[in-house]
């Protein structure tokens, strides 16, 4: 198969590998300047225009520290694992209809290969800190894994409700089909669209490993957790894995819950209607992250398989009900 010059300039530069990454540092200085809003403070300020900057000079200095690996740590483990993390989220993103149409790669199935690289994504932490030889390390990855094991099922649960009401397991036809209903599936079947978002949220936190969900890398108990032994341009790779993380599950939300009926009779509008979205959906998890305390491993493993698990099922079986019934 031949690439046509519109599909090279569509995977490089928009919405391709170029204009994500982009992004992702435009997100994490969108994050601290939200975070340090609700905290009082300025935030990034210096690098740029109000610091917008900061991200980039922030991931070029740490590319130019020195790179150590621990005595004892993996060091195939260490290597492969921080491009992967990079690798992976840029391939989820690029099922992702990021131009307010349709994805790079579109498929029947784009959403479970999505859940299916989150996970995998997981797992690489789990690695990480197991190869780097320290007991910090190792106790933030086992975190990590327990944590999966609990925000996982949620999070899939609650995918599986826009895919059942647009009838089809496509990200893209599942964008799409908000636009046919004339709503968001966040509007859709009150009160049952705003509850799977507010769950789809929270597992997003953790999967995420932010505040209150960011046991495995809690620095005022277990040092930076899973990433204690990471610098230089291993630590650059993973900052920029997580920020790219960031922007998959806000684009996440944004496809599943915030689709409309005006964008895609206006195709001009529909990459800038669907990034703001996404932005909206990245403040809000920022919001949460400068307002809220972290939970003890214990206490976040409690509210998921307490709460959130038992929620995420009644709202598919009720979702489920109310399609057959309508």
């Amino acid at each position: 198969m031949v690439l046509s010059l519109n599909d090279l300039i569509a995977m490089l530069i928009f919405p391709g590998f170029f204009f994500l990454i982009l992004m992702a540092f435009f997100l994490e200085w969108l994050d601290r300047k939200v975070v340090a809003k609700v905290q009082d403070r300025y935030g990034p300020l210096m690098a740029g225009p109000a610091g917008i900057l900061q991200p980039i000079a922030d991931f070029i200095k740490l590319l130019s520290k020195e790179d150590i690996v621990p005595r004892g740590a993996n060091k195939v483990l260490l290597t492969a694992g921080p491009i992967l993390m990079v690798a992976l989220p840029l391939t989820a993103l690029l099922f992702v209809p990021i131009d307010g149409q349709s994805a790079i790669v579109d498929f029947e199935g784009s959403l479970i290969a999505v859940l299916f690289i989150l996970i995998l994504t997981t797992q690489l932490v789990l690695l990480i800190g197991w190869a780097s030889a320290n007991v910090f390390a190792a106790e933030g990855s086992m975190r990590s894994a327990l944590q999966m094991l609990s925000y996982e099922i949620p999070l899939a649960l609650t995918a599986i409700c826009p895919a059942l009401m647009a009838g089809s397991l496509s990200l893209s036809e599942i964008y799409r089909a908000q636009a046919e209903l004339g709503w968001p599936f966040l509007a859709y079947l009150p009160p049952l669209g705003a509850i799977s978002f507010l769950v789809f949220l929270t597992c997003s936190l953790a999967e995420l490993e932010r505040v209150p969900f960011d046991a495995p890398e809690a620095e005022t108990e277990i040092v930076a957790g899973w990433m204690t032994e990471l610098t230089g341009r291993r630590l650059a790779l993973v900052k920029l894995g997580r920020n790219l993380d960031f922007l998959l599950m806000a684009s996440l939300m944004a496809s599943l819950y915030l689709g409309d009926p005006i964008t895609p009779s206006l195709p001009l509008l529909a990459p800038a209607a669907f990034i703001l979205k996404t932005l909206a959906c990245a403040g809000i998890m920022s919001f949460a992250r400068g307002l809220v305390a972290r939970f003890r491993i214990d206490q976040a493993l409690r509210l998921f398989w307490t709460y959130i698990i038992p929620i995420s099922v009644g709202v598919l079986v009720a979702t489920k009900l109310a399609l057959l019934l309508a």
